[in-house]
């Protein structure tokens, strides 16, 4: 399978929101119109540079994505990266887009000189974390949310 990375672009809207929605569908959410918005708006935004996306693409159609975001670490003088939202449609998952969506963050990561990646998972997520066992190392810290 032969496929391409690039960062968003304005013209992927439509298609970046269809896989975002069955990302967010995945872990049995939604979010408001308002939130598709704000967030695609921000991702191609030169005042949010921070906030950044990479679709996978087979020929024009997109067929994977990945958000990640820069931001500062008490425990560390240069930022850290977030790598927040990362999906591949089904029917391509297994062939190397997951891999390539995270590797393109952190190539994205060490050129803005931010060394350190991270990512959360649900702990049912088996088959991504078969990838991420393999690309990163699980860390023992448990989130919580108010």
């Amino acid at each position: 399978m032969s496929f391409t990375l690039r960062e968003l672009q304005s013209h992927d809207k439509a298609a970046w929101r269809q896989l975002w929605c069955d990302y967010l569908a995945f872990y049995q959410t939604t979010v408001p119109d308002d939130v598709y918005d704000t967030t695609f708006d921000r991702l191609l935004s030169q005042n949010h540079h921070k906030q950044n996306a990479f679709l996978a693409l087979e020929g024009s159609r997109a067929i994977g994505l990945v958000h990640y975001i820069y931001h500062p670490h008490n425990w560390k003088v240069e930022d850290v990266c977030y790598l927040q939202d990362m999906y591949a449609a089904p029917e391509y998952r297994g062939q190397g887009v997951g891999r390539a969506l995270i590797e393109a963050v952190y190539k994205a990561a060490d050129t803005n000189g931010t060394p350190t990646v991270y990512w959360l998972t649900q702990e049912f997520n088996h088959n991504a974390r078969q990838l991420y066992d393999r690309v990163a190392t699980l860390s023992p810290f448990i989130k919580y949310n108010r």
